[in-house]
C-alpha cells in the first residue's frame, strides 16, 4: 500500500477525543518550548532580513510576536523564529528531526481558520507520528539529503488534519509537498549558513502551500512514495514499509526537549563539562569518545573554526571548551567575542573526538559520550549517557517553565498556554509579545 495513503487513513482516524491525557500535555509542553525559543530568536540577523522581506508577503494571518502575512509566509516566519536558536526538541533515529518546526505552520493555518487549542493539539500529535516513523524509515542524512524532506511531510499530514481534508485531499497535499521538494543536506555540511533554520522554515511554508492546494482540488502524483520515479525507487530504496503498519498516537512520546541551546548531541557534552572542575592552564589534550552521528555532524574539520553562530552550535569542540571554562552554556556563548576568545580557541586546539563502537550501536536507545581530560596533576574522566531532557530523562514542566521564563516570557502567558484547549489559537498568537 502507498505510504501516503497509510497517512491519509491515520490522519482522518484521529480525533481529539482519542488522544490521551499525556499526548495532550505533551503537545502543551512543545508549544510553550516552541514559543520560548522563537521569543529568543527576535534579534537573530536573519529574523531581521524575514521582518524586511515580509513586507512583499502583505495579508491577515498574525505572525508570533506582531505582524500579519499569507499563511504560507507566516508559517515560514514562525518556523525561522523556532527553529534558529537549534534549542527547539529533537527526534532521532535512522534520521533525526525538530519536530516542532512544522509547529510554526500550524500556528499560521489554525489562526487563518480560527481554530481552537484543542485543534493545533490534533495536529501536532498527527505530525509529531509521521514525522517520527519516517525518521524510523529511512536515513537521508547518509544519502546526502536534507531532514527537511520528512518535516514537509509530516507537517503537510498534520496541516490535513487542520483543514478537515478527505483521504484523496491528504494524498495530493502530501504528495504536493514531497515530489517537488528534495532538500539536500549541503545546508548542514561544513560553514553553516542561515539556511540551517530557514530550510525548515522553508519545509514549513511549502507543507502549507501544499494542504492548501489539495484542499481546493489540486491533484499531485497518486504514489509519491512508491511510484517508479517516487522518492522511494529513487532516493530510498532501503525504505521500512513494516514501521507504518504500527501508526499510534505515541510518536510524540518519543522525542525529546533541550535544557542548552545547541545541537541535541552536544546536549550530553555541555553536561559533561560542567562538570569539570580543573584549572584550564593545567589541561594538556581532551580526549572525547562519543558515537557516529555525533562525530558526523558536530565534529567534523570545518568545526574546529567556527566563525558564526550556526556553525558554533554544531561545535562539539567549542562547545566543550565554553562549557569547562564558563561552567554554563547559554545563547552567550554564540556572541562573537565568545566565539573567537583566544582562550577558548586555544582549549579547543587540545580536543580530538574519536568514534567508540559500543556508543555507536547503542545509539539512539542512549546517547553516550566520555569526556577524558589529561591535565598536570593527572586523568579525569567523565561520562553522560542520557542527557537532561532526552525522552528517557525528561525536563520536568517546573524546568520547561523556567526555560520559558528565562527566554524573556511572562507567567500569564504560561497561565494561558497551559489551558489552550478552549482558546482560539489566532487570539493567543496574538496576545503573546515580544521582549
Amino acid at each position: 500500500m502507498e505510504i501516503a495513503e497509510k497517512i491519509a487513513d491515520f490522519v482522518n482516524s484521529v480525533s481529539y477525543e482519542s488522544l490521551s491525557d499525556k499526548i495532550i500535555h505533551e503537545a502543551k509542553r512543545r508549544i510553550i518550548d516552541s514559543i520560548a525559543v522563537a521569543r529568543g530568536a527576535l534579534n537573530s540577523p536573519p529574523h531581521l532580513v524575514n521582518k524586511n522581506v515580509m513586507k512583499y508577503f502583505q495579508g491577515d494571518v498574525p505572525l508570533l510576536f506582531g505582524g500579519y502575512s499569507t499563511p504560507d509566509f507566516a508559517s515560514y516566519y514562525n518556523t525561522f523564529l523556532i527553529r534558529y536558536l537549534d534549542f527547539n526538541d529533537t527526534y532521532l533515529s535512522k534520521e533525526p528531526l525538530h519536530p516542532s518546526d512544522m509547529i510554526g505552520a500550524f500556528l499560521s493555518v489554525s489562526s487563518l481558520l480560527d481554530l481552537k487549542g484543542k485543534d493545533i493539539i490534533e495536529a501536532i500529535a498527527v505530525g509529531y507520528e509521521i514525522g517520527v516513523k519516517l525518521c524510523d524509515a529511512t536515513s537521508l542524512r547518509k544519502k546526502g539529503y536534507d531532514h527537511v524532506t520528512f518535516l514537509q511531510v509530516a507537517a503537510a499530514a498534520g496541516l490535513a488534519k487542520l483543514l478537515r481534508l478527505s483521504s484523496k485531499e491528504t494524498i495530493n497535499a502530501i504528495s504536493l509537498a514531497l515530489v517537488p521538494n528534495i532538500a539536500l543536506r549541503e545546508t548542514r555540511s561544513g560553514e553553516l549558513s542561515m539556511w540551517k533554520a530557514g530550510a525548515a522554515a522553508d519545509a514549513s511554508r511549502k507543507a502549507t502551500f501544499a494542504a492548501i492546494l489539495a484542499k481546493f482540488g489540486l491533484t499531485g502524483p497518486s504514489k509519491p512514495f512508491s511510484g517508479k520515479m517516487g522518492f522511494v525507487n529513487v532516493i530510498a530504496k532501503d525504505f521500512d514499509y513494516s514501521v507504518f503498519n504500527n501508526l499510534s498516537l505515541d510518536g510524540i512520546l518519543k522525542t525529546s526537549m533541550k535544557k542548552y541551546p545547541v545541537e541535541y548531541h552536544a546536549e550530553a557534552v555541555v553536561e559533561a563539562g560542567k562538570s569539570i572542575n580543573l584549572n584550564v592552564d593545567d589541561i594538556v589534550k581532551i580526549d572525547v569518545e562519543t558515537y557516529e552521528a555525533a562525530k558526523t555532524i558536530i565534529a567534523d574539520e570545518e568545526k574546529w573554526n567556527p566563525t558564526n553562530k550556526e556553525t558554533a552550535d554544531h561545535s562539539l569542540p567549542y562547545i566543550l571548551a565554553y562549557t569547562i571554562i564558563k561552567k554554563d552554556f547559554w545563547l552567550d556563548a554564540y556572541d562573537s567575542e565568545a566565539i573567537f576568545n583566544d582562550k577558548i580557541r586555544s582549549l579547543m586546539r587540545k580536543i580530538s573526538v574519536y568514534e567508540n563502537e559500543n556508543y555507536t550501536n547503542i545509539y539512539p536507545k542512549e546517547l553516550p559520550v566520555k569526556v577524558i581530560v589529561y591535565s598536570n596533576k593527572g586523568k579525569d574522566e567523565v561520562e553522560v549517557r542520557n542527557p537532561r531532557g532526552y525522552y528517557n530523562n525528561p525536563m520536568s514542566d517546573e524546568e520547561v517553565e523556567e526555560k520559558y521564563l528565562r527566554l524573556g516570557g511572562k507567567k500569564e502567558e504560561l497561565n494561558i498556554l497551559w489551558n489552550i484547549e478552549e482558546l482560539k489559537v489566532r487570539e493567543i498568537v496574538t496576545s503573546i509579545k515580544g521582549i
